[in-house]
């Protein structure tokens, strides 16, 4: 995607046939580490979660000379005010948008608006070890491993270990 720029936007009931088929066609990109939703009541659900207050959902949108593509997702979650000033990050790129540095440039975005908007001080981003794309995504993104949490999400029926990576606003 030579020449194309990344834009974020939150994603919206317009979105749901486009979301749908790009979460269908890269089952196999996702599994096992994440499920992407896949029908209209789980997408419909998904929008419906990201528009409360303590969640930030984005579409990680690309625009070429062709119109626009969505690349993928990164969602900001329970985040907390006050004296924590602290969410979670979680994200997914889509199939034939992974690998081009895309989701990085997505990423760094939601950080600076995490950071200066949300005026959040920490996000946590929970990856399976095996998951080294996701790994070395974070790490460029400036992240650091904290630690180790067995059993901690269920995903696909499973309970998966994860590492805990965080980063910082003033890192």
């Amino acid at each position: 995607m030579r020449g194309a720029k990344v834009l974020l936007r939150a994603p919206g009931p317009a979105d749901q046939a486009t979301f749908l088929a790009a979460a269908a066609n890269s089952k196999k990109l996702h599994a096992p580490w994440v499920t992407a939703p896949s029908t209209v009541t789980q997408y419909q659900a998904y929008v419906a979660r990201m528009a409360e207050p303590a969640n930030r959902g984005y579409l990680v949108c690309v625009h070429d000379a062709q119109g626009e593509h969505m690349a993928g997702v990164i969602n900001l979650t329970n985040m907390i005010h006050g004296a924590f000033r602290s969410g979670y990050l979680g994200y997914y790129a889509f199939a034939g948008f992974e690998r081009q540095g895309l989701m990085r440039a997505g990423m760094k975005a939601v950080l600076k608006a995490a950071f200066t908007q949300l005026k959040l001080h920490r996000l946590e981003a929970n990856i399976q070890p095996g998951n080294s794309t996701s790994i070395a995504l974070v790490k460029a993104c400036g992240f650091v491993q904290e630690g180790y949490s067995p059993r901690y999400l269920k995903i696909g029926g499973r309970w998966r270990d994860h590492e805990r990576w965080a980063v910082l606003a003033d890192r």
